[in-house]
């Protein structure tokens, strides 16, 4: 055991030298002392408010534009409910009119039997020419105000979204695109 004992003590006496020394510290000392100088700076110099700060503001940032992006979402489903409620409404109404027009159609049928087979004719032809001009109106009407909230809705958004830069990169896009 002694021998080793020596082995070991002669080893340690012919190694070879360790890396440099800086006040007798170590080199992984000295690389730890360096870090934790830097991470002092940091703190004393409160780069992780700042960053925290920083990251604060964008989350807020993107947490309004979402909200807003629901309210008008939700605003355009409104928009588009109540349009397709009242296209519905214009049809059972064209409907209710069919009906109606149909009804009268055969009164007028069983009594003009009696008078003449024109008369019928004409009767028919009138109510069909009604209902369908009524129809086209109600649809009509439909249409132009949902393109009038489209356009106020639009404007508004194109207000709030564009500046004059903007608008007229739309427009080259619009020319381009014809």
């Amino acid at each position: 055991m002694h021998n080793a004992l020596m082995i070991l003590a002669g080893s340690a006496e012919g190694a070879a030298p360790k890396g440099p020394t800086l006040w007798g510290m170590e080199p992984y000392v000295i690389v730890s002392v360096a870090m934790l100088v830097l991470i002092l700076i940091m703190v004393w110099k409160k780069v992780p408010s700042l960053i925290t700060g920083g990251l604060d503001a964008k989350i807020a940032e993107i947490r309004q534009q979402l909200d807003e992006a629901k309210s008008l979402r939700a605003e355009a489903e409104a928009i588009r409910n109540e349009y397709a409620a009242k296209i519905a409404n214009a049809e059972k109404d064209a409907e209710a009119m069919m009906e109606n027009a149909q009804k009268e159609a055969d009164a007028i049928l069983e009594k003009a039997e009696e008078d003449s087979k024109a008369m019928v004719a004409r009767r028919k032809k009138m109510a069909e020419d009604k209902i369908a001009a009524a129809e086209r109106d109600a649809v009509q009407d439909v249409r132009n105000r949902a393109a009038t909230a489209a356009a106020v809705a639009a404007q508004e958004l194109i207000a709030k979204k564009h500046d004059a830069d903007a608008d007229s990169k739309l427009a080259d896009q619009v020319i381009a695109g014809l």
